[in-house]
């Protein structure tokens, strides 16, 4: 009898339901479309602080390309947008008060998608609970999260880097229209823009991780009880 146990557990093992990534995905989207306004509040505060981390990365970029263009021809027009030439006299460098403004706004679209997600939760703990009955894993309800994260993160984020991208081409033309914009290279800006895309998509998903934990240790009983 204890020799016939262990294989009997082995293949009770064996026979685990493994959820596919492709089918987790579908699911994902699935509940972003179900809670469709829910999502685009928090799709479109990621929107607005990485258009403005776009806009001044990019702005700066432009800034840089325009002191390599024309030299000390452009330091009068640059000076009064608010940048300075660097210690080594050979670039610009940004203000103290644009760092603090970027920090400020990375610190609100982080609170607000812990926010968005931590009410997500409490809307769900029924359809979460139904699915540890069901026998979900902690580790495939934190993937849930997790994927819907990083849907919202690369749509959102993706948005404001163009919109930040546009926004600062659009400023620079303004203020710097003196200038010759023709042999601005676009490689630095692009550069710019993918590196406001990514810290986007690094704070959708640092954002959701305390809400998907939360989620996860759910105890299936103890939800199923609640009226909510």
């Amino acid at each position: 009898m204890n020799g016939s146990a262990p294989s009997a557990n082995n293949k009770a093992i064996s026979r685990q339901i493994v959820l596919p990534w492709g089918r987790s995905l579908a699911m994902a989207v699935n509940s972003l479309r179900i809670r469709f306004f829910r999502s685009l509040v928090t799709t479109l505060s990621l929107v607005l602080a990485i258009a403005f981390l776009g806009f001044t990365l990019t702005g700066s970029a432009i800034a840089r390309e325009l002191f390599r263009l024309h030299g000390e021809a452009a330091l009068p027009l640059l000076t009064s947008a608010g940048y300075a030439v660097d210690a080594a006299g050979h670039g610009i460098t940004a203000g103290a008060k644009e760092l603090w403004l970027i920090a400020l706004s990375l610190l609100v679209c982080t609170v607000g998608i812990v926010n968005a997600q931590l009410m997500s939760v409490t809307e769900r703990f029924r359809e979460i609970g139904i699915m540890k009955c069901l026998g979900a894993l902690d580790r495939f309800v934190l993937r849930l999260f997790l994927l819907e994260a990083l849907i919202v993160g690369a749509i959102g984020a993706g948005a404001g880097a163009l919109l930040g991208l546009a926004a600062a081409l659009a400023a620079s033309l303004v203020h710097y229209g003196a200038l010759d914009f023709s042999g601005l290279s676009l490689l630095p800006l692009l550069a710019q823009a993918g590196k406001a895309w990514a810290t986007g998509v690094g704070l959708s998903l640092l954002g959701v991780l305390y809400p998907a934990g939360i989620a996860a240790r759910l105890q299936p009983i103890i939800v199923m009880r609640e009226e909510h």
